[in-house]
């Protein structure tokens, strides 16, 4: 009998073990290839940094008075009668505020005027006499020295008469001033004395009012912009008187309200280091009341040309800002930079970017590393969701408080 061989178990497997550790190390390769290759890199935004004029307006603290203030205060002596408005009220310039009792001011009056028509008698019947005298003493029928007691006597009557005059004039004013109005148009006060209370000619505070329409707005620049406004000025520039000043309260967004320069002072506080100025503003809706907190921005004049690159390129480490910008091999390299004003949705660029320089301004957030390779995308600079112009922007510097 032949016998048939068995197949050597120990072999087979040993091939098949030497087959799945070849796909293995296949396997391996592969993955090994892949890693090497990495993903491709990140796409990202760039756009080349903008160089344009921009509008320089300094910001300043600003208080608002009124154009007219005033204590009210009677010209004469007397007991209050009468409170002849409602705290608080406009009044138009010429409104009865208060009445002081009369009585006495009136018995004065008729007193002044009986008194100058016994003058005016006096003075009548002195001129008849002293007519009279000289055709007298033509006739030799009196004596020169009668003719001058009698010319004499018509001179005195005639200095009582103006002097009777001028107290009856003085009579009527106090009357008058009885009555105290308002001496401008404005806002009143509450009374500060009310009926059946004493009051002291020229001394005692009845009210105060101010003007309501327009108001002014104080406010202090620092030395600094004050002697660039004085280049300005030399140069022909702002600013002058009539110039724009704009102006912002406290619960508005931006500077909605506009007024014009009017007044610079005539020297710098040596304490402060600053120069008053003042703007006027028309107030008709009754929107600024004196007293209120404003800010201010006062045109500081053009820069020619400043760096100005989209916000969202700004990045912030620790006390630091820098951007990214697209260098050799397509590599975003950090640059620190120093910012300005804002314009719009802009920002000026102080140092740190140069012209033509090219600013992530987009997926900044996928550049883990300085040096990391990118893929740039190129777009403009500007907004293209309807943000002005940064050449026609104003841009905004504090420079004082």
């Amino acid at each position: 009998m032949i016998r048939q061989a068995r197949p050597r178990r120990g072999l087979t497997l040993a091939v098949g073990a030497l087959a799945v550790a070849g796909l293995g190390l296949a396997g391996c390769d592969l993955h090994a290839t892949q890693a090497a290759s990495g993903p491709p890199p990140p796409e990202v935004s760039v756009a080349s940094v903008l160089v344009r004029p921009v509008q320089q307006w300094d910001a300043f603290n600003g208080r608002i008075e009124a154009a007219q203030t005033v204590e009210v205060r009677p010209r004469v002596s007397g007991t209050v009668d009468q409170v002849a408005f409602a705290d608080g009220q406009e009044v138009q310039s010429g409104a009865l505020l208060f009445l002081i009792d009369q009585r006495p001011y009136r018995a004065a009056l008729a007193a002044a005027q009986s008194q100058l028509e016994r003058a005016t008698a006096a003075a009548q019947l002195a001129r008849i006499q002293a007519r009279r005298a000289t055709a007298l003493v033509e006739k030799n029928a009196i004596s020169r020295e009668e003719v001058d007691n009698r010319t004499a006597e018509q001179a005195q009557t005639r200095a009582e008469v103006r002097a009777a005059t001028a107290a009856l004039a003085t009579a009527q004013l106090n009357l008058e001033f009885t009555e105290v109005r308002a001496p401008i148009a404005g806002r009143v006060g509450r009374a500060l004395l009310t009926r059946g209370n004493l009051v002291q000619a020229d001394q005692s505070l009845l009210t105060t009012l101010v003007s309501q329409d327009p108001v002014q707005v104080y406010f202090e620049p620092d030395e600094q912009s004050y002697l660039r406004y004085l280049a300005l000025a030399r140069a022909g520039a702002q600013p002058n008187a009539n110039q724009t000043v704009r102006l912002g309260l406290v619960n508005e967004a931006g500077l909605p309200h506009q007024g014009r320069l009017d007044f610079v002072d005539n020297r710098v506080n040596p304490a402060t280091g600053t120069i008053r100025l003042r703007a006027v503003l028309p107030n008709p809706d009754r929107r600024f009341t004196p007293g209120l907190y404003a800010r201010v921005q006062l045109d500081g004049g053009t820069v020619p040309a400043e760096v100005l690159i989209d916000e969202r390129a700004v990045l912030t480490d620790q006390d630091r800002r820098y951007v990214y910008v697209l260098g050799p091999d397509q590599k975003a390299v950090r640059k620190d930079v120093q910012l300005g004003t804002a314009v719009g949705r802009l920002r000026v660029v102080r140092s740190g970017l140069a012209p033509g320089d090219e600013v992530v301004v987009d997926g900044v957030q996928k550049i883990f590393y300085p040096g990391m390779a990118v893929q740039p995308v190129a777009v403009p600079m500007v907004p293209s969701d309807g943000q002005p112009d940064p050449s026609a922007t104003a841009a905004v510097l504090s420079a004082g408080s």
